[in-house]
């Protein structure tokens, strides 16, 4: 594999993705989210991801969370039609309010299973990251985390136990089996693991 430099492009996202998300940070911990996002980006450049799906890595929440529309539009003018589309394909919504968890979750999954390589590296990239977190804290809090789910604990199995089926039909990318390990410690950790 041919090894690939970061552009000044990669440099001016990250800075956007900082300043945009400068004052969020995990849910239910006190790191700051650009966290996740220098996590997500690291699995997508292993992963052999090029700077288009590093900057849409980077940018991957920024839509959903810090500005709908207008920052995808921003997004669109600075990094390109290709990132862009890859920030709206990782975004759940842009409705304000939300639509209600379970249809939002659902219509992802049916959204995945036609997405293309570069939605599904950082999407993938992006579940696997969160996983990680989650297993992380049940190891060190306990069921206890399961209150800071919109989906609970039950919601939150079915959404990482579908998201599992869906990129294993994909099979693209060692971070399924990664994704697949991950979910199974914590499936095992809860009281309703199978």
């Amino acid at each position: 594999m041919m090894n690939q430099m970061l552009s000044s492009r990669f440099e001016g996202a990250l800075i956007l993705a900082t300043s945009l998300h400068t004052n969020q940070v995990r849910k239910g911990a006190r790191i700051p989210y650009v966290a996740h996002l220098l996590a997500v980006t690291a699995l997508v450049l292993e992963d052999g991801g090029d700077e288009d799906q590093a900057i849409a890595a980077l940018l991957h929440d920024a839509v959903e969370d810090q500005g709908g529309i207008e920052t995808l539009d921003e997004i669109r003018r600075r990094f390109g039609e290709r990132v862009a589309r890859i920030v709206e394909g990782c975004s759940d919504s842009f409705e304000s309010p939300k639509p209600p968890w379970r249809e939002r979750k659902e219509n992802y999954l049916s959204h995945l299973r036609e997405a293309d390589i570069d939605i599904l590296r950082v999407s993938l990239a992006d579940k696997l990251h969160n996983a990680c977190s989650i297993l992380g804290d049940l190891q060190q809090h306990g069921d206890v985390i399961w209150e800071r789910f919109k989906g609970g604990e039950d919601g939150t199995l079915w959404y990482y136990r579908s998201l599992v089926d869906v990129f294993r039909e994909k099979d693209f990318s060692p971070m399924v089996g990664e994704l697949q390990r991950v979910f199974n410690e914590i499936e095992g950790l809860t009281k309703r693991g199978e």
